[in-house]
């Protein structure tokens, strides 16, 4: 009896110490928000439109409830196996013309975003290269 009751414990312990070996989780960047960069907010000037900006930023990612005067855009990159980048730009405006630029974060660097390669995983023995369409062919008629 003590011999079954050592195997069911030995098999069970093995059984529970299986489930927390690590042999590596896949991870990917994940990118959320709007993407900022110098270039887009060199380009802002007091006095534009709340159009204008929209025009040139896009929709803002968050709009204050409470104070329709600030628009916030939040880019926030969290890479795989690195660390996290954030950049925030907060426009205020009097009226509807833009009256002060805030910036947060290292708008200057560049970041690499992946292609897009589709929705869902690539299926098995199809290639990138396109497929060219056939012309209108009449068959042959005797």
């Amino acid at each position: 009896m003590q011999k079954l009751t050592r195997i069911i414990t030995l098999s069970l312990a093995l059984l529970m110490i299986s489930g927390c070996s690590y042999f590596g989780v896949y991870k990917r960047d994940l990118p959320q928000g709007n993407l900022v960069t110098e270039a887009m907010v060199e380009q802002l000037r007091p006095g534009m439109s709340r159009q204008q900006v929209v025009d040139l930023m896009g929709s803002p990612l968050l709009e204050a409830p409470f104070d329709a005067r600030q628009w916030d855009y939040v880019y926030r990159l969290d890479e795989a196996y690195g660390g996290v980048e954030q950049r925030r730009v907060t426009l205020t405006f009097q009226g509807e013309r833009l009256a002060g630029i805030e910036r947060e974060g290292n708008l200057s660097s560049d970041i690499q975003l992946p292609e897009d390669q589709g929705a869902g995983p690539r299926v098995e023995g199809t290639s990138d290269t396109p497929i060219e369409p056939i012309e209108n062919v009449t068959p042959d008629r005797p």
